[in-house]
C-alpha cells in the first residue's frame, strides 16, 4: 500500500460512513472494481466502526503502520549525514523514528532520528514537523530531550535528531520499582519543570502523557514529542502558522483538557490539566474519571460532564477492594 492508497482508504471510509446501507452497498462494490485492497479496508473499517472507538482505532492504526512499513523498509542501514539508520523504534501519523549510530567523528553516539517520510495527515505535516524542529532548537533542558542535528534528506524530506533516551515510561518505571510517595513526586516534579521551561519559552507541549515521558537508567526523567506542540505566539516562527486544521483535534484523550475535547484554543493551562491527570495516575495508578471510561467518546463525556474523583476517594475504594493493591505506593 502506498501514501495515496491511504489517502484514498480515509477520504472513502468518510463518504461511506455519510451513507444509508443501500447506497454504501453500491459505493463499495464500485470501489472495489477500482481498487479491490483499498475496497477491504474501508470494509474492515467500516465493521470496526460499527463494533465501537477501541476496534475502529486499531483498524486505523494497522492501515497506517501497514503503510509505513512499506515506507521505512528502505532506510535501514541508510547514511544520513553523520548517522547510520539501524532500526525502526517508533511510528506516527508523521514518519517514523529510527534509532541510529554516528558514523563519523572520533568517538561513538546513538541518536534517535525521526524522519518525516510521508504526508499521512494533511498538507500540513511537513510544515508541522519543522516547527516542532524549531521548538526543539530553543528548548535545551536537563529533562527535556536534546535536539542535536536537523536536516532534509536527498528526497528533501525533513529530519531531526534527538538525543536517544533509554529508558521507561514514568508510570511503568515507578510501578516496576514500587517505588515511595517520595521518588514519584520527584519525578513528577522534574517533569514540571520541564514543562515549566517550555512554558517560559512560550511552548505548549499539548500531549502530556507517560509514553512521552521516559525514566533513563540514572532515574532522571525526559520530556519527548513536541510534534503537537503550539507557540503561544503564533508567528514568532515562520512555519508556526501549519499546526492543525481548524476541527481537528491533536490529543490523546485520556489526558487530554476540557479544551482540547471540545476543539478550543489552547493555553499553558492545558498543560497543567494534563499535568494533573499524570499525578493523579502516579498517585493511585488508576484515570481520575473511574474505570467504565473504555472508549474515547466515554472519556472525553466524562472530562466534559463529571468531576473528576479526588486522590484519596480513589485510593480508599482500591484498599477496600484489594488492600494488597495500595502497598505499590510507600510512605
Amino acid at each position: 500500500m502506498t501514501s495515496d492508497d491511504f489517502k484514498e482508504i480515509e477520504k472513502a471510509f468518510q463518504q461511506a460512513t455519510a451513507m444509508s446501507a443501500a447506497e454504501r452497498s453500491i459505493f463499495l462494490e464500485q470501489l472495489t472494481l477500482k481498487n479491490p485492497a483499498v475496497a477491504q479496508k474501508v470494509r474492515d473499517l467500516l465493521a470496526a466502526d460499527s463494533d465501537g472507538d477501541t476496534n475502529l482505532a486499531a483498524a486505523i492504526a494497522g492501515s497506517i503502520e501497514s503503510t509505513l512499513d512499506d515506507i521505512r523498509k528502505p532506510w535501514i542501514n541508510r547514511t544520513i549525514g553523520a548517522w547510520t539508520l539501524k532500526e525502526k523504534i517508533g511510528a506516527g501519523g508523521m514518519g517514523a523514528v529510527f534509532l541510529a549510530k554516528r558514523t563519523t567523528g572520533e568517538f561513538a553516539q546513538n541518536a534517535a532520528i525521526k524522519i518525516m517520510v510521508t504526508q499521512l495527515v494533511d498538507e500540513g505535516a511537513e510544515a508541522r514537523f519543522r516547527v516542532e524542529r524549531q521548538i526543539l532548537a530553543n528548548l535545551s533542558h536537563p529533562n527535556i530531550a536534546t535536539l542535536l542535528d536537523g536536516g532534509s534528506t536527498e528526497e528533501g524530506l525533513p529530519y531531526i535528531v534527538m538525543e536517544y533516551v533509554e529508558g521507561e515510561r514514568i508510570d511503568a518505571y515507578c510501578d516496576a520499582r514500587r517505588l515511595g510517595l517520595t521518588e514519584r513526586l520527584r519525578l513528577f516534579q522534574e517533569t514540571c519543570n520541564a514543562v515549566d521551561f517550555a512554558h517560559r519559552n512560550l511552548v505548549v507541549h499539548r500531549d502530556l502523557k507517560p509514553s512521552n515521558i521516559l525514566v533513563t537508567q540514572t532515574g532522571t526523567s525526559k520530556l519527548l514529542d513536541f510534534g503537537i506542540a503550539k507557540l503561544l505566539e503564533p508567528g514568532s516562527y515562520e512555519l508556526t502558522i501549519a499546526q492543525t486544521h481548524d476541527g481537528a483535534r491533536a490529543m490523546t484523550p485520556d489526558y487530554a483538557s476540557p479544551e482540547q475535547v471540545r476543539g478550543e484554543p489552547v493555553s499553558i493551562a492545558t498543560d497543567v490539566y494534563s499535568l494533573g491527570v499524570l499525578l493523579f495516575r502516579l498517585l493511585t495508578g488508576q484515570s481520575p474519571y473511574g474505570p467504565s471510561t473504555s472508549t474515547s467518546r466515554e472519556i472525553e463525556s466524562a472530562i466534559l460532564e463529571n468531576a473528576p474523583l479526588r486522590p484519596s476517594a480513589a485510593l480508599t475504594s482500591l484498599t477496600s477492594s484489594s488492600p494488597a493493591a495500595s502497598s505499590e505506593i510507600g510512605e
